[in-house]
């Protein structure tokens, strides 16, 4: 089974593990620039799954951080547009998807419900990895976190 996981934002960090069990992982980012509109980035991120989809085979399964308070007005704008692009892919994709709540994420990986940015990057490197940043770190811990408990299920 196949699971992309992702940490959604500007610097949206992603890890995927494919069917042979192999993990990859990075960051992409979706900057709007002067010379496009807002809606842009949201077409740029559709295209990156699309792009991300078909270049793994596929992907049976979706995890994103579900976030549920944001620092301010924009990023709590931009998180609903990526939620609400992200959900109509996977339905059209016929992909299952859930969010996991950061205190989830925060405590599977580093035993503490809201641990700081550099304390998930160090679980990430306890792990082995090299993440690039905290987006990178936390889509990780996502990953890992579904890898081992089957998605939530039990």
């Amino acid at each position: 089974m196949s699971i992309l996981a992702l940490d959604l934002g500007t610097r949206t960090g992603w890890a995927l593990v494919d069917s042979d069990g192999n993990i990859s992982s990075g960051v992409v980012e979706f900057k709007q620039d002067r010379w496009h509109g807002g809606g842009m980035r949201f077409l740029r991120f559709r295209s990156w799954l699309d792009e991300v989809y078909h270049l793994a085979g596929r992907f049976d399964q979706l995890f994103y951080e579900q976030v549920r308070r944001h620092a301010g007005t924009d990023a709590s704008h931009l998180y609903g547009g990526w939620l609400a692009i992200l959900e109509v892919w996977c339905e059209q994709n016929s992909v299952a998807y859930a969010g996991v709540p950061v205190g989830t994420i925060k405590c599977h990986a580093t035993g503490k419900g809201n641990a700081p940015k550099d304390a998930m990057i160090a679980a990430a490197k306890a792990k082995g990895f090299s993440p690039t940043d905290d987006n990178e770190a936390d889509a990780i811990a996502i990953l890992l976190w579904a890898i081992e408990t089957q998605g939530g299920a039990q």
